[in-house]
């Protein structure tokens, strides 16, 4: 059971243990829509559909979807000619695009739409002829995506200490992107680094952190201020989930690790703990996070109290190839 607390959380005083949990934590409206896409493709074309790259960052999302039917490969040339492929959430370069027309494929684009805004402002700052600094992690899906929007004009900017190597063409014509599941401090540090050598520096049309990744971190401050342990369920390849654990250590946490689930928590970590905060990344199915509370349960540590920090009510309607081709299969079948 999970009860509901205001934010700033009050601990029971009656209480010596204490488990509060994060709201929200786990998927976000770009991850529901894509692996919903999936299991839609599924339903309307059959098995197998083809999914380019992991559809989300989750490894127990991976492997229910295949259970179902769903093949997921690292490049199109996996795929045979004339099937359907999905692409992930995180997106694709213009050159995915092109080498599926050439193939054939009947292709599903789960992009984020928030991810798909990026690549629009990457297109707009590339026709005015701006040089891009993206401000991402290195061979990250998203960063590869959108840097292929605009390849000529894009450089990647890791950090702070990558700002001293950046050349540009002009100073006066520069702008910055950035992939949308980072740390908002981390990159606001980075940006303020450009800033200093570019001072006309340009920023995007509004923040590109998504607003689910910028919820989940202030969440997180939330409930690490007391906390002496932190447990954020999430994949090892998820950034958002990665970096949910930097945060939390930041915001005051004693210690904070990531677990995929309730199976990978050492029972050392609770040693002398009275407060646990449970969060969860973008990609994490909740079944998960109600399986950490029934490990912390079966401990000792008594039902978890819901911290609320903010209010998600954001849905993005599923890609309009695959509404079309449901609206005809139900019209089939009517």
């Amino acid at each position: 059971m999970t009860t509901d607390l205001g934010l700033p959380p009050v601990l029971d005083p009656e209480s010596a243990r204490n488990v509060l949990l994060a709201a929200p934590r786990g998927y976000c409206a770009g991850v529901d829509r894509a692996v919903i896409t999936v299991e839609k493709a599924l339903d309307v074309y059959g098995a197998p559909v083809y999914v380019r790259k992991q559809i989300v960052h989750n490894k127990h999302v991976v492997a229910t979807l295949e259970e179902r039917g769903a093949v997921f490969v690292e490049e199109l040339d996996e795929v045979p000619e004339g099937a359907t492929v999905v692409f992930s959430a995180h997106g694709v370069s213009p050159l995915v695009h092109e080498q599926a027309a050439t193939r054939g494929l009947k292709t599903i684009d789960a992009t984020c739409p928030l991810v798909t805004k990026v690549h629009h402002e990457a297109r707009r700052f590339a026709s005015d002829d701006y040089d891009i600094l993206l401000i991402g992690h290195a061979g990250h899906e998203e960063v590869e995506g959108t840097a292929g929007e605009a390849r000529d004009h894009i450089q990647l900017v890791e950090g702070p200490d990558d700002v001293a190597k950046i050349k540009v063409r002009d100073p006066e014509r520069v702008a910055w992107l950035s992939q949308t599941t980072l740390s908002v401090d981390e990159t606001m540090e980075t940006v303020a680094a450009i800033r200093e050598r570019f001072p006309a520096l340009l920023d995007p049309p509004s923040d590109d952190i998504c607003y689910a990744t910028q919820n989940r971190q202030l969440a997180v401050k939330e409930i690490a201020k007391d906390a002496d342990l932190v447990i954020v369920v999430g994949s090892g390849n998820s950034s958002n989930s990665v970096r949910l654990v930097e945060v939390a250590l930041e915001a005051g946490a004693r210690s904070a690790h990531r677990v995929d689930d309730a199976s990978e928590i050492d029972e050392a970590w609770l040693d002398g703990v009275m407060t646990v905060s449970v969060t969860s990344g973008a990609s994490v199915p909740e079944e998960l996070v109600q399986g950490v509370l029934a490990f912390l349960a079966e401990r000792g540590y008594p039902d978890a109290k819901a911290v609320h920090s903010a209010e998600e009510s954001l849905i993005f309607a599923l890609p309009p190839e695959l509404r079309r081709d449901l609206r005809a299969a139900s019209k089939s079948q009517g």
